[in-house]
C-alpha cells in the first residue's frame, strides 16, 4: 500500500465515516493541532531530563491519538469499529503527576518567562500548542457536539506541561526566569 492516495490533491480529506471536508475545516484544524502537539510531546519525551517520565509522556501521546480519532469522527455516524475513549482517570493521572511535582517546587510567586534551557523551552512550546488545541476545540464545540472530556483533558494537559517545565528547570539546575514588568 502506498502512503499517498492523491485523494487530497484538491484540498479535501475524509473524516472517519467517509464524509469529505475541506482541509481548512475547523474540525481538521483541531485534530491537526492535536497532532502537532503530539509531535512536541515526543520531543519533550526525548529530552534526557525526562528519562524517568518517558512512559507517562508516551501515555499522553496515546491519549492525544485518542483525542485525534474522536475529533476526526462524525458523531452522528455509527462507527464500523469503536475508537478508544478518554476518561476522567486520564485527567486524574495528570492532576496526580502535577501534585507530585508541586511538592518539590518552590511556590509560584510571579509569571514565568519561557526559556532558561532548551529542553524547558520545548516543554513551553508544547504547552502553547496545547492551549491552541484547546481554543480550537472549544470553537468547534460551538459548531458541533464535542466530547467535553477532550476540552477538560487539553486544559489539564497544558497545566501539566507548565508544571513539567518548572520541574525540568529545577532538575536541570537552570534559572527560572520570572517576568519583571517595566513600570
Amino acid at each position: 500500500m502506498k502512503i499517498y492516495t492523491k485523494t487530497g490533491d484538491k484540498g479535501t480529506t475524509s473524516l472517519v465515516g467517509g464524509r469529505r471536508v475541506s482541509k481548512g475545516d475547523l474540525k481538521i484544524e483541531c485534530y491537526g493541532t492535536v497532532d502537532e502537539l503530539n509531535a512536541w510531546i515526543g520531543l519533550v519525551r526525548d529530552q534526557p531530563v525526562n528519562e524517568m517520565r518517558r512512559d507517562l509522556l508516551k501515555e499522553i501521546q496515546d491519549r492525544l491519538f485518542t483525542i485525534g480519532a474522536d475529533l476526526a469522527s462524525e458523531p452522528e455516524q455509527v462507527r464500523k469499529r469503536p475508537i478508544p475513549t478518554l476518561t476522567e482517570a486520564d485527567i486524574a493521572l495528570l492532576e496526580n503527576e502535577m501534585d507530585k511535582m508541586d511538592t518539590e517546587l518552590p511556590p509560584l510567586r510571579a509569571f514565568i518567562l519561557p526559556g532558561g534551557h532548551q529542553s524547558v523551552s520545548f516543554a513551553h512550546l508544547a504547552r502553547t500548542v496545547c492551549r491552541r488545541a484547546e481554543r480550537l476545540t472549544i470553537r468547534l464545540g460551538g459548531e458541533e457536539e464535542v466530547n467535553a472530556t477532550i476540552i477538560k483533558y487539553l486544559n489539564r494537559l497544558s497545566d501539566y506541561l507548565f508544571v513539567l517545565s518548572r520541574m525540568m528547570t529545577q532538575e536541570l539546575q537552570s534559572e527560572e526566569i520570572t517576568w519583571k514588568p517595566r513600570m
